[in-house]
């Protein structure tokens, strides 16, 4: 305290009158509150302060004190003031309240303001947190293409690029096939960039574009595989706590609901076992604000939704891991599990407080006539798949692994209502613009 600093920084808010001026002020990596005097600078300062206007850059320089009444706890005491450039528009989001679809609309300048800020502090923390976590464990990055000559998990909700008018392509869903092949080659890789999905969706979980991460090992089993993911998140969550304090305050997140994640010791549960505990809720009306009362129970052989995930979320103080769902209802690549053909050798972490599946994971067919006989199955070209099936006819052992959504953690962690804000540019059935 005590000294001078100079600060690079733009107007965020300003209030004052006679011989004082307040300026609320930030420089990307804060806030902080400055004062101007007019008896401590120069007629030109404090007039050049009073005619500032809303996100305007400014220089200043001046002398920071402890001021238990200001912002954080600390305020600059201006000396010097020099207005970098002039507004050539009314800045258009004021004090005042905006509604979320204009907040959206002025995505590009709302980044500016103090809860995007927080939130894509945090969601930086975790994207750094992923890269030490992964490396720290002996793995290596290993990127993967955007353009798949089909769908990996036979789906068509693909979004279609039409080659040169010669042939088709598509933005990649998964970049887990590829990472398997750098499985077999690295032993343990982990891939990390944007994936595309052309789901007609528009809850508060979908985007259409978004990013994740998809570690594979090899050799691996399915009970490493969920070990490893609780170790993942479990990191990822003690960082945010660690790093991120003045942001999660900004956002008002109770901290008491994320150190159970910290913690460990997350609870498995099988898909059977999941379905009894929704059931019980339901019958007993124990059921989160925001699960409607009509809710019916998953009839075994049917996927969890939303609801269910939700209640699933409300019954334990962490995430849980939702293992051995149908095969039926999951993607070809899944090992059966060798005790009970009807079930599959993976598994859905869910987060608590209703925010739902942040990872699915499973042990990948490692036998080469089982798979072939998946994908024939399933109705999929061989030929599409003809390399990934050189995989198991050369070398081929039993290995994992697992995706998780960037934004759906973030989400989680900063306590947002919708997956929206958890991305700097949302892409969305109806947003396609900033």
């Amino acid at each position: 305290m005590g000294q001078s600093v100079t600060l690079s920084a733009w107007l965020t808010d300003k209030s004052g009158k006679g011989k004082i001026q307040f300026l609320k002020l930030r420089d990307g990596s804060g806030f902080v509150q400055a004062t101007v005097f007019k008896g401590d600078v120069s007629e030109e300062v404090f007039e050049a302060a009073k005619r500032l206007t809303q996100e305007q850059a400014v220089t200043v320089t001046g002398e920071v004190r402890a001021d238990e009444r200001a912002p954080g706890g600390v305020e600059l005491s201006v000396r010097e003031l020099t207005p970098v450039s002039e507004n050539h528009a009314e800045y258009p989001i004021t004090p005042k309240e905006h509604g979320i679809e204009f907040l959206m609309d002025h995505r590009h300048l709302w980044l500016r303001h103090r809860r995007p800020w927080a939130i894509m502090r945090v969601r930086d923390c975790i994207q750094r947190s992923v890269v030490e976590f992964f490396h720290g464990e002996g793995f290596v990055r290993f990127d993967s293409p955007f353009f798949t000559p089909n769908a990996a998990e036979g789906t068509t909700e693909l979004f279609e690029i039409d080659l040169f008018g010669e042939d088709k392509a598509y933005l990649s869903q998964t970049g887990q096939l590829h990472a398997e092949a750098g499985a077999l080659a690295f032993g343990k890789v982990y891939t990390f960039g944007p994936t595309f999905r052309a789901e007609k969706s528009k809850t508060r979980r979908h985007l259409l574009e978004f990013w994740m991460i998809e570690p594979e090992v090899a050799p691996s089993n399915h009970t490493e595989n969920m070990a490893l993911q609780e170790r993942f998140v479990s990191f990822l969550v003690r960082r945010v706590l660690e790093q991120c304090a003045t942001e999660l305050e900004v956002l008002g997140r109770d901290l008491g609901k994320l150190r159970g994640a910290a913690e460990g010791n997350y609870p498995r549960v099988t898909y059977t076992e999941a379905l009894d505990i929704v059931r019980k809720h339901i019958e007993e009306g124990d059921l989160p604000d925001n699960v409607q009362a009509d809710v019916q129970p998953v009839e075994w052989g049917d996927d969890l939704g939303a609801p269910h995930e939700t209640i699933l979320g409300h019954h334990f103080d962490r995430p849980v891991i939702i293992e051995k769902y149908p095969a039926a209802i999951k993607a070809f690549y899944m090992q059966p599990d060798p005790t009970d053909a009807r079930v599959a050798l993976c598994d859905d972490m869910i987060a608590p407080e209703g925010y739902g599946e942040i990872i699915g994971g499973s042990e990948r067919i490692h036998d080469y006539e089982l798979l072939k006989g998946r994908i024939e199955h399933e109705g999929l070209p061989l030929e599409a798949f003809d390399w990934y099936l050189d995989l198991r006819r050369m070398g081929s052992v039993p290995h994992a692994g697992f995706g998780m959504g960037l934004e759906r953690v973030v989400a989680w962690i900063t306590g947002i209502d919708h997956i929206r804000e958890a991305i700097p540019f949302p892409r969305m059935l109806t947003r396609m613009k900033p």
